[in-house]
């Protein structure tokens, strides 16, 4: 599967991000970044969570740092929630 890559360019001016921010979640180490012709490209895939993390800046008037920490929280959540389906499951084979 060829991975797509987005102009933070054009992103920015179809959504009303600004680029200054995409910029931070990047150099906090939250999305990834690639540098190509003196141009700033960011993966497809991660748009789902650039729009998650915009809501929270924009709307909640939460920083990068917050957002890192948030992102980082739900991701344990998430991982313990697996977690609990799955000994639930293990469990349900010895009643």
């Amino acid at each position: 599967m060829k991975t797509e890559w987005i102009l933070i360019s054009e992103f920015c001016e179809r959504t009303q991000i600004e680029a200054n921010f995409i910029q931070a979640l990047s150099e906090e180490g939250i999305i990834k970044l690639i540098i190509q012709e003196e141009q700033l490209f960011l993966n497809a895939e991660e748009l789902p969570h650039i729009q998650r993390y915009a809501r929270w800046y924009y709307d909640m008037e939460i920083n990068v740092n917050g957002i890192d920490a948030m992102r980082h929280l739900l991701n344990k959540i998430e991982m313990l929630q697996a977690q609990l389906t799955s000994l639930q499951n293990r469990l349900e084979l010895y009643e």
